[in-house]
């Protein structure tokens, strides 16, 4: 006789739980400007690898734009990184973000964002007003400095 398992047991979980408890306010870092942002992201990411080959991303915030978190959602090569716009946007669902900041470097320490850069922001910008969230800022980091798309007024 053949018998057939439950769907959870064959997808090898038993049920799907997502729990969210924000960070304890006074213990969360704040962003004010793209100065803290760029601060706050050189204090997590690895410093060393930024001029090895390219990087992205996400920082989420909160509605008073603490710090929820931040993921490095894309490795690439000496020129380009993937961006995948489904984690982005599960990784702002799942940390029940109101704000978003999104980051990559330029290993050739050029600043000035290319047109992929330039699109890729157009597209999360009409992504986060889908999901009633706010784009911020878009950083391109390098070793030595950052630009910012918000104080550029690219954004």
């Amino acid at each position: 006789m053949k018998t057939t398992l439950p769907v959870t047991q064959l997808m090898g979980c038993h049920e799907i739980e997502v729990c969210y408890k924000r960070p304890l306010f006074n213990k969360t870092m704040l962003i004010k400007s793209s100065k803290d942002a760029d601060r706050i992201l050189r204090s997590y990411i690895n410093l060393k690898r930024v001029d090895l080959k390219e990087f992205f991303w996400v920082i989420p915030l909160s509605n008073a734009n603490c710090v929820l978190g931040i993921s490095e959602i894309g490795s690439g090569t000496i020129k380009s990184v993937s961006t995948n716009l489904h984690e982005i946007y599960q990784l702002v669902l799942l940390t029940n973000a109101s704000g978003l900041i999104i980051a990559h470097n330029h290993p050739s320490g050029q600043l000035k964002p290319s047109e992929t850069d330039k699109q890729i922001t157009k597209k999360l910008t009409k992504l986060a007003e889908l999901f009633d969230v706010t784009l911020l800022d878009h950083l391109i980091i390098t070793s030595e400095s950052y630009f910012s798309f918000s104080d550029n007024h690219i954004l």
